[in-house]
């Protein structure tokens, strides 16, 4: 019986050892409505945003467009628009947690960001008109960095108007 279990745990290592590198943790579609619904259910009137394949396909067209520099340029696109990039094991969801992070230095009272802070990321991430979103993230070719964005429809941000 010991030999049998041993058999299953010496199993079990190689069956990791040939998933994991293909596992899209923290970088799936899953993932990224995940971290962003968590962000809207936490506005009152704001609902759940859905992924659009489209959209996902645009995100990863400009990402594959950004992979020889990494460069924070937006795509002047069709569409809402939250860029970032990272170093190491940066994934889809620490870029989505940056842009909510902003959070606390938007004011609603005011509709601005505060002191000199950046809050647009956020706002663009809970525009209560956004209802589908595509992402995607792609790894630099010059710097080893990930590149990721995510597109919004319709877009946000709009100046003068509320997120919500």
């Amino acid at each position: 019986m010991a030999l049998f279990k041993g058999s299953n745990v010496v199993i079990c290592f190689i069956i990791l050892a040939f998933v994991l590198p293909y596992c899209d943790g923290q970088n799936s579609q899953t993932d990224y409505l995940y971290t962003h619904n968590s962000a809207r259910s936490q506005v009152t009137g704001v609902s759940a945003i859905t992924w659009n394949t489209t959209i996902e396909a645009y995100a990863q067209n400009y990402a594959n467009q950004r992979i020889n520099d990494c460069n924070l340029v937006h795509s002047n696109g069709p569409y809402g628009e939250n860029i970032a990039k990272g170093s190491g094991s940066f994934t889809g969801t620490a870029a989505v947690d940056l842009w909510v992070a902003e959070k606390l230095y938007y004011d609603y009272t005011s509709n601005s960001c505060t002191g000199v802070h950046e809050c647009r990321h956020y706002t663009q991430v809970i525009w209560k008109n956004s209802i589908q979103l595509g992402c995607a993230r792609v790894q630099c070719t010059n710097n080893n960095w990930w590149f990721v964005i995510c597109n919004y429809n319709p877009p946000g941000n709009y100046i003068g108007q509320r997120p919500y």
